[in-house]
């Protein structure tokens, strides 16, 4: 089945950058989604300091340089793709428009966008796969996995997003307990009749702690996914398995100690632990510490989310090493007032607006965008 190409004319002509499409979503979302979608955890410091990290670094333009021939091709798990924009993992998107994620996997592949679907997805897992899997010129198609306490229900759900089609598991590993998101609670956040995360139904309940035992560490972290972990997933499937949640270059090292497929650099959207570093602050520590060490290492592909709202976001990412990046909160912004077509617009924005910032900048392919880029 081929995704259709999202027609923009439904996007209102004053809707001309992200901003605009966030301010429309605010207008069409209750409280309830809002609050879910927008809102980071604790104090939101996090979820600011992502925006303010990329506006923080300035780009150097170049002048008279050569541009014929320029592209924004990337290469990513041995595949070329048009460009470098990913859509990000979230959940419950029916929470903004009744096509959810199959909306998101639509626009993403007739944009040529990577589509990476979550775990809480409020759709099966394989609708999105067989909308979009025809495509041609479509970006990567990956599923993002959170380890469940039940291994035998874990391993039948990679077996079913193996034969659905999707070519990497990302697994998160930076949420052993969701953060503490003070705007869902002044909402009374709760899901509607009708919304839910549909491939987990059929898992069974956690353990509930024992009497007299903290139900935090004796319940639920009992459960919390380690390195060993990893290992066993890797044994459980053929996809390759990229990390999501990375900020430490330690836990980097160890995730290309451990094979890992590639790096995801994310802070959950500052939606778990508030004072994390920003992903444009984490990013380059990562990279170097990459490059420095011995082996492979520097050829593992790293990915950045986390704030990314203007196409020199993505160029500057680029510049820091990123091999890609992904993009979350715009995208339901698009999907919420304007379905497929607005996720494409969001997609379509970025990259226009990375394009002309390569051209300002001299650079007639992302391989042309060093850190000199950039003031540090």
């Amino acid at each position: 089945m081929t995704a259709p190409l999202p027609s923009l004319q439904a996007i209102a002509p004053e809707i001309v950058c992200l901003a605009d499409h966030e301010r429309r979503a605010a207008e069409v979302l209750d409280a309830n989604a809002w609050a879910y979608f927008s809102g980071g955890a604790g104090d939101e410091r996090c979820l600011q300091a992502n925006r303010s990290a990329w506006d923080a670094l300035p780009l150097w333009p170049r002048v008279l340089r050569p541009l014929a021939q320029g592209h924004t091709r990337i290469r990513l798990l041995g595949q070329e793709y048009a460009h470098p924009l990913l859509v990000a993992p979230m959940a419950f998107q029916r929470l903004a428009h009744a096509d959810g994620e199959l909306a998101s996997a639509y626009a993403a592949a007739a944009l040529g966008a990577g589509f990476t679907l979550s775990t809480q997805a409020s759709l099966p897992l394989e609708l999105p796969a067989q909308a979009v899997l025809g495509t041609a010129g479509r970006g990567p198609l990956w599923f993002q996995l959170y380890l469940q306490h039940d291994r035998g229900f874990t391993r039948e759900l990679v077996q079913r997003v193996e034969r659905a089609g999707y070519e990497a598991l990302v697994l998160t590993v930076d949420a052993p307990v969701s953060g503490v998101r003070d705007r869902e609670r002044r909402a009374g956040f709760r899901l509607p009749a009708g919304i839910s995360a549909v491939n987990l139904q059929g898992l069974a309940p956690a353990p509930a702690a024992a009497p007299g035992e903290a139900a935090l560490c004796a319940g639920m972290l009992r459960h919390a996914p380690t390195w060993e972990d990893l290992a066993w997933l890797q044994a459980q499937t053929r996809l390759p398995v990229l990390l999501k949640g990375i900020l430490h270059p330690l836990d980097a090292l160890q995730a290309a100690r451990l094979q890992a497929a590639g790096i995801l650099v994310s802070n959950h959207g500052g939606r778990t632990l508030d004072s994390a570093p920003a992903t444009a602050f984490a990013l380059p520590r990562i990279v170097q510490a990459l490059q420095d060490s011995p082996g492979n290492a520097a050829a593992l592909p790293v990915i950045v989310d986390g704030g990314i709202r203007r196409g020199t976001d993505v160029l500057k990412a680029m510049a820091l090493g990123a091999s890609a990046v992904m993009v979350g909160r715009p995208i339901v912004w698009g999907l919420a007032h304007a379905g497929a077509a607005g996720v494409a617009h969001v997609l379509r924005l970025l990259r226009d607006e990375l394009e002309i910032a390569m051209a300002l900048t001299g650079c007639a392919t992302l391989a042309d965008a060093p850190a000199a880029l950039l003031d540090d």
